[in-house]
């Protein structure tokens, strides 16, 4: 039932739910194409569409925050303070029946403390200049899909959030993303942790495609999880981008190539032959005969 809810054409749609675009094993995401790249596989990452993993805690927080923050979601729930363990735990027999019941309706639920971090992180936005223009208006959470002009392979992408505000005449994708930190240095190194190189050129090249803008801007919006829940608005350097971007293509390569064939491959079936670190051999030289 899924698939058949899944649009057949290209395009951008509107409340396509996240069950129905997560969902979509015949098109191609961001977050696809990164885990089709070493060190994942192919393989892996037919296996994790095969087997979608339950949301996490974790996981609760941060769409809760990307919820009140762009407005855009599902329904928050605060779990009554009188169904928590004496600790504050939501290990009784009462919370779990709510926390069960809230998901089943395909809301988050939220202790109350965390219920109003996430309202404070909203209003922490706020407080950055950047970040409080580009989200005053727009358009969050719309679903596209594209044919990769090489492959024919059909694309994806969902930006959290189009302003309606140019810079220099130039479109503007958001994403909002919530952190351990907000600072600028660490959210580099988090960018190349997590493939955030080649999210922005994705999602850039897809605007492009379905003729939404014609050389856009990709900004992410980085909230600290913590209190004082400070922001920074980022771009990523171009030449970062680039190396995303030919990142994307082989990625892209992959996948239409495995869709086409049904094979998937992992590590191969091949004997590996590998050499240890250098700093092992130099740990252990004077161990050596000579």
């Amino acid at each position: 039932m899924t698939e058949l809810l899944v649009p057949d054409q290209v395009g951008v749609y509107a409340d396509i739910p996240d069950h129905v675009y997560h969902g979509d094993k015949m098109s191609l995401s961001s977050s696809g194409a990164r885990a089709l790249l070493p060190p994942s596989t192919p393989f892996q990452f037919r296996y994790a569409q095969d087997h979608p993993r339950e949301a996490s805690k974790a996981f609760d927080v941060g769409h809760a925050a990307h919820t009140l923050v762009l407005g855009e979601g599902a329904e928050l729930r605060e779990i009554p303070a009188k169904l928590l363990a004496s600790n504050g735990a939501t290990s009784t027999k009462e919370a779990k029946a709510f926390i069960a019941e809230t998901r089943a309706a395909g809301a988050v639920p939220l202790k109350p403390d965390e219920y109003r971090a996430v309202h404070e992180m909203a209003a922490g936005i706020r407080r950055n200049r950047h970040a409080a223009a580009l989200l005053e208006s727009g358009t969050a959470e719309l679903s596209m899909y594209w044919d990769d002009p090489a492959t024919g392979a059909r694309l994806r992408c969902r930006p959290d959030w189009l302003p309606n505000l140019t810079i220099g005449g130039r479109g503007i994708a958001v994403d909002y993303k919530s952190s351990t930190s907000a600072n600028p240095d660490k959210f580099a190194k988090s960018s190349a942790d997590y493939g955030y190189a080649q999210q922005a050129p994705f999602y850039i090249d897809g605007l492009i495609e379905l003729e939404i803008a014609d050389d856009p801007v990709f900004l992410f919006i980085v909230q600290d999880k913590n209190p004082p829940y400070l922001v920074s608005v980022i771009e990523l350097h171009p030449d970062d981008i680039a190396v995303g971007r030919q990142l994307n293509r082989k990625a892209i390569d992959t996948f239409a190539r495995c869709m086409e064939t049904g094979v998937w491959p992992d590590y191969s079936d091949e004997v590996h032959l590998v050499n240890l670190p250098a700093w092992w051999r130099r740990q252990h030289e004077d161990a050596l005969p000579w």
